[in-house]
Protein backbone atom coordinates (compact mmCIF):
# COMPACT_ATOMS: atom_id res chain seq x y z
CA UNK A 1 0.00 0.00 0.00
CA UNK A 2 2.62 2.32 0.76
CA UNK A 3 3.03 5.31 3.08
CA UNK A 4 0.73 7.74 0.89
CA UNK A 5 -1.88 5.49 0.44
CA UNK A 6 -1.68 4.94 4.67
CA UNK A 7 -1.92 8.12 5.12
CA UNK A 8 -4.71 9.38 2.88
CA UNK A 9 -6.80 5.96 4.93
CA UNK A 10 -5.97 7.68 7.80
CA UNK A 11 -6.69 11.58 6.92
CA UNK A 12 -10.54 9.53 5.15
CA UNK A 13 -11.48 7.90 8.13
CA UNK A 14 -10.65 11.00 10.63
CA UNK A 15 -13.12 13.36 8.52
CA UNK A 16 -15.34 10.05 8.36
CA UNK A 17 -15.09 9.53 11.98
CA UNK A 18 -14.61 13.08 13.57
CA UNK A 19 -15.64 15.55 11.34
CA UNK A 20 -19.35 14.10 9.78
CA UNK A 21 -22.21 14.68 11.98
CA UNK A 22 -24.94 12.85 10.06
CA UNK A 23 -24.11 8.93 10.63
CA UNK A 24 -27.63 7.97 8.97
CA UNK A 25 -27.29 6.83 5.69
CA UNK A 26 -30.41 4.22 5.72
CA UNK A 27 -30.21 2.12 9.41
CA UNK A 28 -27.48 -0.27 8.68
CA UNK A 29 -24.36 2.48 7.23
CA UNK A 30 -22.58 4.42 10.11
CA UNK A 31 -19.89 6.62 8.61
CA UNK A 32 -18.40 7.31 12.24
CA UNK A 33 -17.56 3.55 12.17
CA UNK A 34 -16.89 3.38 8.58
CA UNK A 35 -14.49 6.16 9.40
CA UNK A 36 -12.66 3.99 12.58
CA UNK A 37 -12.73 0.97 9.77
CA UNK A 38 -10.63 3.28 7.85
CA UNK A 39 -8.67 4.61 10.32
CA UNK A 40 -7.79 1.17 11.55
CA UNK A 41 -6.94 0.08 7.97
CA UNK A 42 -4.49 3.07 7.52
CA UNK A 43 -2.88 2.58 10.59
CA UNK A 44 -1.97 -1.30 9.44
CA UNK A 45 -1.01 -0.57 6.34
CA UNK A 46 1.76 2.05 7.61
CA UNK A 47 3.20 -0.30 10.25
CA UNK A 48 3.43 -3.15 7.61
CA UNK A 49 4.81 -0.55 5.02
CA UNK A 50 7.31 0.08 7.73
CA UNK A 51 8.31 -3.44 8.70
CA UNK A 52 8.58 -3.97 5.19
CA UNK A 53 11.48 -1.16 4.52
CA UNK A 54 13.18 -1.74 7.92
CA UNK A 55 13.80 -5.59 6.27
CA UNK A 56 14.96 -4.39 3.08
CA UNK A 57 17.55 -2.12 5.06
CA UNK A 58 19.28 -4.92 7.36
CA UNK A 59 21.71 -6.09 4.44
CA UNK A 60 25.73 -7.70 5.50
CA UNK A 61 28.00 -6.46 2.74
CA UNK A 62 31.05 -7.70 3.05
CA UNK A 63 34.14 -6.38 2.27
CA UNK A 64 36.21 -7.71 -1.13
CA UNK A 65 39.03 -9.42 -0.67
CA UNK A 66 42.81 -7.39 -0.07
CA UNK A 67 44.58 -7.07 -3.19
CA UNK A 68 48.57 -7.90 -2.63
CA UNK A 69 50.73 -6.01 -4.37
CA UNK A 70 54.44 -6.35 -4.81
CA UNK A 71 56.34 -2.84 -5.64
CA UNK A 72 60.20 -3.04 -6.64
CA UNK A 73 62.60 -0.23 -6.29
CA UNK A 74 66.41 -0.03 -7.82
CA UNK A 75 68.51 2.23 -5.30
CA UNK A 76 70.02 5.00 -7.26
CA UNK A 77 73.46 3.22 -7.69
CA UNK A 78 71.75 0.40 -9.93
CA UNK A 79 72.27 -3.03 -7.32
CA UNK A 80 69.81 -3.21 -4.34
CA UNK A 81 66.64 -3.72 -4.86
CA UNK A 82 63.94 -3.25 -2.71
CA UNK A 83 60.63 -4.84 -2.43
CA UNK A 84 57.85 -3.68 -0.29
CA UNK A 85 54.72 -5.42 0.27
CA UNK A 86 51.38 -4.01 1.33
CA UNK A 87 47.58 -4.71 0.73
CA UNK A 88 45.10 -2.30 -0.11
CA UNK A 89 41.14 -2.80 -0.02
CA UNK A 90 39.11 -1.99 -2.98
CA UNK A 91 35.46 -1.07 -2.78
Amino acid sequence: MGIGGSIALLVIGAILAFAVKDTDLGGWLDINVVGWVLILAGLAGMVLTLWVWNSRRRRIVAAPPAAATTDRYITPDGEQVVERRYTERRY
